[in-house]
């Protein structure tokens, strides 16, 4: 599952580090855009979402439940079936949903789907992203409707969520942070949303900024998320290279090995990722405020 980086080449990556840096990305003629995409969508972690590994679904057939105290929520099928998936959607639609998270509808979506990251991906990555998920296999397979609670099932709830939560933008680089510090912030939260399971929310869902990587007690399957931010006492206090081996490997610098939904994040997208580039997430949380959890 590894050996797809080899098609990408040295030019093909720059248009990632470019385009996270904050400059105009430039496309090497020997890089297809579904070749792009395929990297971008495996740093987006979409796959770990949208394909239910404990009951052996296809991939980005339709999710495993993920359970919130406002409901069940399912990612649903994103293959380019046109009946079942997104096969009917222009890049428009898709810039849409990502970036302002709504349907092609019009209606909202919620923010069980990160969009609240994705909304810092730029155009042209966006369109890459979709491109290569139009090039995967089609899932005649409809999506598991959501289970939730009265009254957040009304989407329309959703435009007053949006109006007190939603920060909406394209990712803007830190002028004061290093182009690699800049690669690893437009990493971490344009495309892994790392800050949407290590992030406390309050009693709406909206994430605490204040806290931002600071962890939280109660994480998507009911267990405590880790504070990422570099603070002495409850933070992350390891070394670049031992982030990098993490997200790699999945190791610990005690040996250990991640487990629960973190091994299939490692599995499937950070463990994917070069080493270039994990090196640029870890460069960005070593730069991160140190913020004491509160739990």
């Amino acid at each position: 599952m590894r050996n797809f980086l080899s098609v990408l080449t040295a030019a093909g990556l720059l248009v990632l580090g470019s385009a996270a840096a904050g400059f105009s990305p430039v496309i090497a003629a020997e890089t297809s855009l579904v070749e792009k995409g395929r990297y971008l969508v495996t740093a987006g972690g979409c796959v770990s979402c949208h394909t239910d590994y404990k009951k052996k679904g296809k991939p980005y057939a339709g999710g495993a439940p993920i359970p919130t105290p406002f409901g069940t929520f399912y990612p649903p099928n994103i293959t380019p079936d046109k009946t079942h998936g997104i096969g009917a959607w222009s890049d428009a639609d898709f810039v849409r949903a990502m970036r302002e998270g709504k349907r092609p509808d019009g209606a909202h979506y919620f923010p069980a789907f990160p969009y609240t990251s994705y909304t810092k991906a730029t155009e042209e990555d966006l369109k890459a992203m979709k491109a290569y998920l139009f090039s995967i296999a089609a899932v005649s397979e409809p999506s598991t409707p959501h289970d939730i609670s009265f009254p957040f099932s009304w989407r329309f709830l959703q435009t007053g969520w949006k109006l007190l939560f939603f920060r909406e933008g394209v990712f803007e680089a830190d002028p004061a942070q290093s182009a690699e510090v800049n690669r690893g912030a437009y990493l971490a939260n344009a495309l892994g949303h790392c800050g949407e399971c290590h992030t406390p929310r309050n009693m709406l869902g909206g994430l605490d900024y204040d806290q931002w990587m600071a962890g939280t007690p109660v994480g998507p399957e009911g267990e405590a998320i880790p504070n990422l931010t570099p603070d002495t006492k409850t933070g992350l206090t390891w070394s670049v290279p031992e982030i990098v081996e993490y997200l790699k490997s999945g190791q610990t610098p005690d040996f250990d090995y991640a487990g629960s939904l973190m091994a299939e994040v490692i599995e499937h997208n950070t463990g994917k990722l070069t080493d270039e580039d994990l090196t640029a997430i870890a460069r960005y949380l070593k730069s991160l405020k140190p913020v004491a959890h509160a739990f």
